[in-house]
């Protein structure tokens, strides 16, 4: 069973998307600036629904793919945080909201979005599957670096040593590998410019507070 949402208008969501992440960049500046750090949950759960309204054709291999995007997310970082085997001691700070076992629970949305994101652009590339796979989690790991800055600054989560490891980018292109090998080998509509967008709007956003905050 396969069934379309109605709403296709991706150039008014990506409109959308490019508002919200420009004024949260301007609210870094301003004496709000905890008020907007602390909506950054709300701007994830508004970019991954907007992202997904605009997806095409749901079938059972998207829903699929989504749910296990969300729960391995989830539940690697659960992992992660309880024995430091994974990606190296770290702990999660208060800025991304409600948790469950050391874990914010929009951590499992953001491995959804990137996974979706990274994929869609991948998928764009004449290449096989297993190295658009590839392309797509090396892209994930770079957003990674771009972010871990911020992250650390904003309390998002800190690191036992400081600055991540080497172990950590390592394995979240690891585990991104894996979740992107699924999409791409699933049957399903993978044509979405808001993905693309979404990534390279959230990786200006990142390097832009990277620079100038």
């Amino acid at each position: 069973m396969t069934f379309s949402l109605p709403f296709k208008r991706p150039d008014m969501s990506i409109g959308i998307l490019v508002v919200v992440h420009f004024f949260g960049v301007l609210g870094m500046a301003t004496p709000w600036r905890d008020w907007f750090v602390a909506m950054t949950p709300l701007t994830l759960v508004v970019s991954a629904v907007v992202l997904l309204v605009n997806h095409r054709e749901w079938n059972p291999a998207f829903v699929g793919i989504a749910i296990l995007c969300c729960l391995v997310g989830f539940f690697i970082e659960v992992a992660g945080v309880a024995t430091g085997v994974i990606f190296g001691e770290y702990a999660y700070g208060s800025t991304l909201g409600i948790q469950a076992w050391g874990v914010p629970l929009v951590m499992g949305v953001n491995w959804l979005v990137l996974v979706y994101s990274t994929g869609a652009i991948a998928h764009r590339l004449p290449l096989p599957r297993i190295a658009q796979a590839a392309v797509a989690a090396g892209l994930m790991t770079l957003l990674d670096v771009v972010l871990e800055p911020v992250a650390i600054r904003l309390d998002f989560w800190t690191w036992s040593e400081g600055m991540p490891p080497l172990q950590n980018y390592l394995a979240w292109f690891a585990v991104a590998f894996v979740l992107l090998t699924a999409f791409h080998y699933l049957k399903f509509n993978k044509q979405n410019k808001v993905g693309v967008a979404l990534y390279c709007i959230q990786f200006v956003f990142f390097l832009s507070i990277n620079l100038f905050f």
